[in-house]
């Protein structure tokens, strides 16, 4: 009888452990931080439940998450996927599918665009954790200074103008920063854009690729006398948060990035210029189709994962609009994920502490996802192609375009290998 009691007391730690571990892989930023922080509170409402985390930066989450997809391999159960992977491992039958979550989620409150960009065949396969565009973030004591007054509606030759005007090397102020370390999300995004508004393309109507036209060569030449004339000087290193950075040190006169640089940057606790920065929308050129762009960090269950009941669970509960109020509760409203869903904008504490919230939703909900060029093209996707393949196509023009800042490469010699590189990836897909 003892020896019965002795076993089933040393077995009650094993019987008070969760009985479910959940595999979460996510990226290395500060919304992704808070919610790490906040799901403390849904392991203690789910005692069953254990979260295990695997952050990464962007680039290592993306290989990470790609293997254990080829692989078939059920290594995580929650993945942070964008609006690229979305659809296509959708498609593929990668990602469970996310048709039946409970009332109380309001999926109708998700952003229409952000919620069509996770969908395949209107079912999403991915819930968003936030939603992001692009915009122009310039300062406007700089303008001031110097008598420039930045318009509604800017166009790519009005911040080449600003920008010369605006560079000030003795006071150590570049007039426009960019991004430029390689990457089919770092500078093929912000050039992709650009190239948008310039009326390129990446293909024809043909599928044809058309990454040597005369459109893309203005693009190029333009990009590359901005950044070496008036960026700083590591311009093919700078990323995201390379950039941020010196632009809340007071160092960037003007930045085109993701919108989501807006709460940090009006934050006196990060930024020694958020008192002095205002708002525009990205540049536009000949066009405003694909001007700016559309993503979305979202939260999604591989198909092949054991807890798929639970997965799809938690994720629901990071992506809800509890969840936000429990952000603004416990952080504040100017902490909120963005871009996600309606009664966010709809909160007069957000409108309060976000000034730029009404331009965010407005570049999110006017991003022509469906119609990114001046010209009819065969694909969708603004920053990006959505098309299997078109990372690799992306990550081999982000290096020639590094090459070219770092003048490994001249222009023309950028132009015919992108060319050559994307109609070999293009081949190698088919």
């Amino acid at each position: 009888m003892k020896r019965t009691i002795i076993a089933l007391l040393a077995a009650l730690p094993l019987l008070s452990q969760a009985a479910t571990t959940l595999n979460i892989a996510t990226i290395a930023n500060g919304d992704m931080t808070i919610m790490q922080q906040l799901s403390s509170r849904y392991e203690q409402q789910h005692p069953d439940v254990k979260l295990q985390w695997h952050v990464m930066d962007d680039g290592a989450l993306r290989q990470a998450v790609l293997a254990a997809m080829n692989s078939g391999e059920a290594k995580f159960d929650v993945i942070t996927v964008g609006t690229y992977e979305a659809p296509l491992w959708g498609k593929k039958g990668w990602l469970a599918p996310l048709n039946n979550l409970p009332p109380e989620y309001d999926s109708d409150d998700l952003l229409t665009p952000v919620r069509k960009a996770l969908s395949w065949q209107q079912t999403l396969y991915a819930l968003p954790f936030y939603g992001e565009s692009s915009m122009t973030y310039y300062r406007k004591d700089l303008f001031a200074a110097k008598g420039l007054t930045m318009p509604d509606d800017p166009d790519w030759t009005d911040i080449k103008n600003f920008a010369a005007k605006l560079t000030d090397a003795q006071h150590g102020i570049y007039g426009l920063c960019l991004r430029g370390q390689p990457g089919w999300g770092d500078n093929v995004a912000l050039l992709t854009t650009m190239a948008n508004a310039y009326g390129a393309q990446w293909f024809d109507d043909r599928w044809q690729p058309t990454l040597n036209s005369p459109e893309w060569r203005e693009v190029l030449t333009d990009y590359l006398a901005m950044v070496k004339q008036d960026g700083p000087p590591d311009t093919a290193s700078n990323s995201f948060g390379q950039i941020l950075r010196l632009t809340a040190q007071g160092k960037c006169a003007m930045w085109i990035d993701s919108t989501v640089a807006a709460g940090l940057l009006i934050n006196p606790q990060i930024s020694l210029v958020a008192d002095k920065l205002a708002f525009a929308p990205a540049p536009g050129g000949i066009t405003r189709n694909g001007s700016h762009w559309l993503w979305s960090w979202a939260l999604a269950v591989p198909a092949n994962s054991p807890q798929r009941a639970a997965a799809v669970d938690f994720i629901s509960w990071a992506t809800s609009r509890q969840y936000i109020q429990q952000v603004a509760d416990t952080v504040g409203w100017g902490a909120v994920p963005p871009g996600s869903r309606n009664s966010t904008y709809q909160q007069p504490n957000y409108q309060r502490l976000a000034p730029y919230a009404a331009q965010v939703r407005s570049a999110i909900e006017s991003a022509t996802v469906d119609q990114p060029t001046l010209n009819t093209v065969p694909y969708t996707g603004v920053q990006y192609v959505s098309i299997a393949g078109f990372d690799q196509m992306g990550n081999a023009v982000g290096q020639n375009l590094a090459a070219l800042l770092q003048g490994k490469l001249t222009v023309d010699q950028t132009l015919e290998k992108n060319q050559q590189d994307v109609t070999r990836l293009q081949a190698a897909q088919q």
